[in-house]
């Protein structure tokens, strides 16, 4: 499992022709290295930023810049791997500013089923978990909204959903049964889509 520090796949020193460096988000880490095995896409590089800025996505755009500006030289392309993610358009400002292709969606839920599906059927009642989020549940979810702390809390930030929509990106039948669990524990009711990777992979292809 990948930590939640900037994390790098080695490959081939970059030759400046050829080569693409993506700049991508933490929580997508295992399923962007799945998809460049699965494929033999030995011409990416990637280069992961901690997942944890989704909680401060005002700091997305700059860390995306600051990283390119450190790891970009010598590569033919630079893709970022990342959607709107709450940047409110700030790093779809700074990648054309910079000429970096991106993801096509407002987050990783969205992209995941699918961005034209998602806008057709995604319900506001509904709380979305990857696969990411499913084993990261405590460090992302419960903890940084202090539910260790005060559990009576849920109410106030739960009230409103209905579900808990678990976005399978892989057939695991014991992810199945942790993310039932946190539906549980969020006093929702639950529901699994396998979407598997959905459009991330096309993403991946034009980069």
């Amino acid at each position: 499992m990948p930590s939640d520090a900037a994390l790098t796949r080695d490959g081939l020193a970059p030759s400046g022709r050829g080569r693409v460096l993506l700049i991508a988000c933490g929580a997508l880490a295992r399923e962007i290295l799945a998809l460049i095995g699965r494929n033999g896409w030995d011409h990416l590089d990637l280069h992961c930023l901690p997942a944890i800025l989704h909680n401060r996505p005002e700091r997305i755009a700059p860390a995306v810049e600051a990283a390119v500006a450190a790891r970009g030289a010598g590569y033919a392309r630079i893709f970022v791997v990342y959607a709107d993610c709450g940047t409110g358009g700030e790093l779809a400002r700074t990648c054309e500013r910079l000429g970096l292709g991106m993801v096509e969606g407002p987050h990783c839920y969205a992209f995941y089923e699918g961005v034209e599906t998602f806008a057709e059927t995604g319900e506001v009642t509904c709380f979305y978990l990857t696969d990411f989020l499913v084993r990261q549940f405590d460090a992302f979810v419960w903890q940084p909204l202090g539910l260790d702390r005060h559990p009576e809390l849920r109410e106030m930030y739960f009230g409103n959903y209905t579900t808990l929509v678990y976005q399978a990106q892989t057939d695991d039948p014991a992810l199945t049964a942790l993310a039932r669990a946190h539906a549980e524990r969020l006093g929702l009711g639950f529901e699994r889509r396998l979407t598997g990777y959905g459009d991330l992979e096309a993403a991946l292809v034009r980069a």
